[in-house]
């Protein structure tokens, strides 16, 4: 401890560490509140500032995140219409109370104490998520933060406490979400598919009708029927969650997720005179795959995996009845023969909406041993080792590609499960 201007400087462990290590979770991480204390005299200690909008300073041996106390104040609209005070004078208390929810707003003293001003830990006990103050309201972010902290700990009995849920759905009623900034938006959007329950992540939106102004293209899903033959479940939106469980039980990558969360748009353009068919879905799904990752700003990654699944996903299922070529040319639109590393994302992808249905998911998926036989049957196939002297660089292409197709004829045939979804 130190002393600055007159007042007691304090540092204290606070929020997602102290909570983890009341649940008997190892932290992600550790951040640190320091009370009393100003951004120079923490300069002259050492620490190195990061923050542009409030000082967040990073501890010079640890690099663990230390911020001053701090109130914020309401002036505009999103993330950013805050005013934000940092004297020396804010209290503890009053920095926890800017926090979301009240398991967020615990601390941990130097010498060990629980400061515990807004109840966390009894809801912690009760397996509550609940807001710690009516300024809950001032942040639009944190209805998808506390999507997200349910999908998390769903599996840990967790429920958003109702007060709450009504506080979610009066900022989706305000327009607030409108204002999102788009890289903020994509964090907690990752960060709810990473969970182990994502199908909650998106209930939770759905519940208290954010998921209209954040995905409205998955939203319109449900209540979207689907042919009862080959999906039990019927509802398109729930298939989409049945899809994303499927994958994070496996803990497949958020790639993975995202493409599942997008891979059926195509069936939400469908009129209704045409219920419960879908054709075409996969056509009509990509100018909507296209616009979401625009909007949301999603890494190239995620946004190519999320195409080629929405335009190939019932290709990949009839795998074992397709023809040589018809199978090299899913192997091409995918960019599997350039990009092979990608492979295993599209397998999973297409598996997890294959076994996501009512019912089916402990069916076998041997479409992923075909299409992986048939890459590396294509790959093998060399220019090197073929007569191409004389021919063009078109002709050489067209030599290639008959060589490929060639060489996947060669496989062993598969036989055709008859149960391809639409």
């Amino acid at each position: 401890m130190t002393q600055t201007a007159n007042q007691q400087t304090t540092t204290y462990l606070v929020g997602g560490a102290v909570r983890d290590e009341l649940l008997g979770i190892a932290p992600r991480e550790r951040d640190w509140v320091v009370t009393g204390s100003t951004p120079e005299e923490l300069l002259r200690q050492g620490y190195r500032q990061v923050g542009a909008s409030f000082p967040v300073f990073l501890h010079p041996q640890s690099g663990e995140e230390y911020a001053l106390a701090r109130t914020e104040r309401k002036q505009g609209h999103g993330y950013h219409g805050f005013t934000v005070d940092f004297h020396p004078g804010v209290s503890l208390q009053e920095d926890l109370a800017r926090r979301d929810l009240t398991i967020n707003a615990m601390a941990r003293g130097e010498g060990g104490q629980l400061v515990d001003p807004y109840g966390g830990q009894q809801d912690l006990e009760q397996r509550i998520l609940r807001h710690v103050s009516p300024a809950f309201t001032e942040d639009p972010l944190r209805v998808l933060r506390v999507a997200r902290f349910a999908a998390r700990f769903a599996q840990l009995g967790f429920t958003v406490h109702p007060a709450t849920m009504d506080l979610m759905r009066q900022i989706a009623a305000s327009g607030e979400l409108a204002h999102l900034v788009a890289e903020r938006t994509w964090a907690e959007l990752a960060g709810g598919l990473a969970t182990p329950r994502p199908s909650v992540f998106v209930q939770i939106l759905r519940d208290c009708a954010a998921l209209a102004w954040i995905l409205p293209e998955v939203d319109c899903l449900f209540g979207t029927p689907q042919d009862e033959r080959y999906h039990p479940e019927i509802d398109t939106g729930l298939h989409v969650q049945m899809a994303l469980d499927f994958a994070a039980a496996r803990e497949w990558s958020s790639e993975v997720r995202f493409a599942l969360l997008l891979h059926d748009l195509g069936k939400g353009q469908t009129a209704r005179a045409d219920w419960p068919a879908h054709h075409d879905h996969e056509s009509t799904g990509l100018p909507l795959v296209r616009a979401v990752c625009e909007r949301l700003r999603a890494p190239v990654v995620f946004r190519d995996l999320a195409l080629h699944v929405c335009a190939l996903h019932l290709r990949c299922h009839r795998a074992l009845e397709l023809r040589p070529a018809s199978l090299l040319s899913v192997l091409e639109e995918a960019d599997l023969l350039r990009r092979p590393e990608r492979l295993e994302s599209f397998l999973q992808a297409c598996e997890a909406d294959y076994c996501g249905r009512k019912d089916r998911t402990e069916k076998p998926y041997p479409q992923a041993a075909r299409v992986r036989e048939a890459l590396q049957a294509a790959l093998a196939v060399k220019v090197a080792t073929l007569e191409v002297s004389g021919l063009s660089g078109e002709e050489i292409g067209k030599k290639l590609r008959v060589a490929r197709v060639e060489a996947i004829g060669m496989l062993p045939l598969g036989s055709a499960e008859g149960d391809t979804p639409a």
